[in-house]
């Protein structure tokens, strides 16, 4: 047994079995806010973990199949031999009812979206967090559903769409929703799910990110070895919890390059370099790669062709370095969880790729070296958590995100320096202003764009012909969904007549009000 499996033996843990849904891993987030360990296995080789886990309990997740399908996933029988307790969600519910002599249907009333349950009776999943009789929000996300209990189950809660929305046999501690507790839309469903593991469970929640540090630097030292690590340090936040992360483990063996692209915020690479050079005992290389990057993107308009110039030129100027260094076993970067899910489709088929520009599916076999990234089951509060953890300063942490195609995801159209330049220069005063005006560390990301739109108007005495500049600024908790934030007229007066007065080239300004669902919020 390795040392971290040591070390995951010395704390209670909860499995929870993935049948493919996007949300999974909000389930293992809500558990850590809890303080309690847990991992997330496939359901094909979940039960596999069971001996070495030594779980509390068991979830079984949601997922995108039918269990009518001819080759749904079902249930591994160990699972439900393990005698603990069990919570189903979603398809979780309806694959423990087949399994159990249940029946499911579908062509019922479909639930996509806010719905209300109301408890029926007692019930441990639910004690002290929903009062009997009132109607609570949830949310839910079905097409079939259960229509008939398997044997000792009995319902203790229902919906308008879902008449079996909670169901329950107490005395084998098996629980099923039919709604998902993990998500923000239902408002109580972190207590949910912290009645699970803290009462019915019985986990005492001894699981903190001062214990993850610990754990991802025994697996990182496992993983490396003394082979040398070389770091994609982009500055942001993500990247740089994952360079300090790496240098606690394993020390010299790692060197941090710092690839200037010019597409980076205004004075980004120079605050970057100074912070830790200044701050931190790390190896860095600041390379200038601005003149290679924007003369392979110079027009280009289409915003999968930039990722993916982007992209490709990031790994080519690792590799020069790698070998200006004498070689490099491992390439670290700063991958995070919603990172994972926009990339790749969780059930094996057919998905919309989002953020091609990461290297979630493995590095091209020329480079003969593998991935290291510390941060890929953490969500973006949990990194910031961990830099605390790090000795990262709060002003560093607090950062606005910035995603790794930089401005050139900001700069719809074709990119030239000369609008590179304009859209850095409007996004360094509206970031001033939202600072000024003490907002910076109430929204989760702000930033401008250039529109590739031209429009007459008239400054002073004379007619200009600019640019359209689009502000947005986002609420968040976890990077998987986002709302606009609510600036009032004032504000947004100020930051628009900055902006057309201080930037050469912008004449118009507007604000964009869009909410996004579970999927990227960056802009292209």
């Amino acid at each position: 047994m390795t040392s971290v499996e040591n070390q995951t033996r010395l704390h209670e843990s909860i499995l929870i079995v993935d049948f493919g849904s996007q949300v999974t891993q909000l389930i293992a987030r809500r558990l850590r806010e809890a303080d309690v360990y847990c991992e997330i296995h496939p359901f094909s080789n979940a039960a596999d973990e069971l001996e070495r886990l030594s779980p509390k309990g068991i979830i079984l997740s949601g997922g995108p199949a039918s269990v009518l399908d001819e080759n749904a996933p079902d249930i591994d029988a160990r699972l439900l031999d393990a005698n603990v307790p069990i919570l189903g969600i979603c398809y979780g519910q309806q694959a423990l009812c087949i399994a159990l002599g249940g029946k499911v249907e579908a062509g019922h009333d479909r639930e996509f979206g806010r719905a209300n349950v109301t408890p029926k009776k007692p019930c441990a999943l639910y004690d002290g967090v929903w009062d009997l009789e009132s109607e609570h929000q949830v949310w839910m996300s079905h097409g079939d559903r259960v229509t008939k209990l398997p044997k000792g189950f009995e319902v203790v809660a229902t919906s308008p769409g879902a008449p079996l929305a909670i169901i329950a046999n107490e005395e084998k501690q098996i629980w099923a929703t039919q709604f998902h507790p993990e998500v923000h839309h239902t408002p109580e469903g972190a207590k949910l799910l912290s009645n699970f593991v803290h009462k019915i469970c019985g986990c005492s929640g001894d699981w903190t990110m001062a214990t993850y540090k610990e754990q991802a630097i025994e697996k990182i030292r496992e993983q490396v070895g003394d082979k040398r690590v070389i770091c994609g340090l982009s500055g942001g936040v993500d990247s740089s919890v994952a360079a300090l992360l790496i240098h606690e483990a394993i020390g010299d063996q790692l060197t941090c390059i710092l690839v200037d692209h010019g597409l980076m915020r205004q004075n980004e690479a120079s605050d970057v370099v100074a912070m830790f050079s200044e701050h931190y005992d790390l190896k860095l290389v600041h390379v200038n790669a601005v003149d290679t990057f924007i003369e392979e993107l110079e027009g280009e308009s289409d915003p999968e062709t930039k990722r993916k110039i982007i992209g490709r030129l990031f790994i080519e100027t690792f590799e020069k370095e790698a070998k200006k260094l004498g070689g490099a076993d491992f390439l670290a970067q700063g991958t995070l969880y919603p990172d994972v899910i926009e990339s790749v489709s969780f059930t094996g088929g057919p998905s919309v790729t989002i953020k091609s520009h990461h290297n979630v599916g493995g590095l091209p076999e020329r480079m003969n070296m593998e991935l290291v990234e510390p941060l890929r089951e953490l969500f973006k509060d949990e990194v910031r958590t961990l830099g605390h953890e790090l000795g990262l300063p709060d002003s560093f942490i607090g950062r606005h995100p910035f995603p790794g195609p930089g401005l050139a995801i900001r700069l719809p159209g074709g990119i030239t320096r000369e609008k590179l330049e304009i859209l850095r220069q409007a996004d360094a005063v509206y970031l001033d202003e939202i600072r000024k005006s003490g907002l910076y560390d109430k929204i989760w990301q702000a930033f401008a764009v250039l529109l590739p739109v031209q429009t007459v108007g008239v400054m002073g005495d004379g007619r200009t012909y600019e640019f359209v500049c689009a502000l947005r600024a986002v609420t968040s908790v976890d990077g998987m969904t986002a709302d606009f934030y609510p600036y009032d007229m004032e504000f947004l007066g100020k930051a628009a007549t900055r902006i057309i007065n201080e930037v050469r080239g912008i004449n118009r300004v507007v604000y964009d009000v869009t909410s996004k669902p579970p999927g990227t919020i960056e802009w292209e």
